[in-house]
């Protein structure tokens, strides 16, 4: 893993990581991550987090999200996951939870 980038808002944390070549859109279901456009699941074995990125809302400090860069050498692919923190945060098994949490 190569030094963090910094990004001042989520918008600009998908757009760098995109440039970064982080072209997967995912989605967090209980026990894996999915591809959005596609039938490819990721379970916490087949990947890796490369950088996190964690955001207050501006008028809301309770509104926060995280914005996780994936990649996974199993299936050659990059992607990015954004999800809910704290009380909003998507419900996931405990294997998941661990995995994602560790990085932040």
């Amino acid at each position: 893993m190569t030094t963090q980038p910094t990004f001042d808002t989520m918008s600009e944390a998908v757009a760098g990581l995109r440039q970064l070549g982080y072209s997967y859109d995912l989605n967090l279901e209980d026990t894996c991550l999915r591809y959005a456009e596609g039938q490819l699941v990721l379970y916490p074995a087949d990947f890796q987090i490369d950088y996190v990125f964690r955001f207050e809302g501006e008028t809301d400090p309770g509104d926060e999200n995280v914005v996780y860069a994936i990649a996974s050498p199993l299936y050659a692919i990059k992607g990015i996951l954004v999800s809910a923190y704290g009380v909003y945060a998507d419900a996931m098994c405990e294997q998941m939870l661990r995995k994602l949490q560790f990085h932040q």
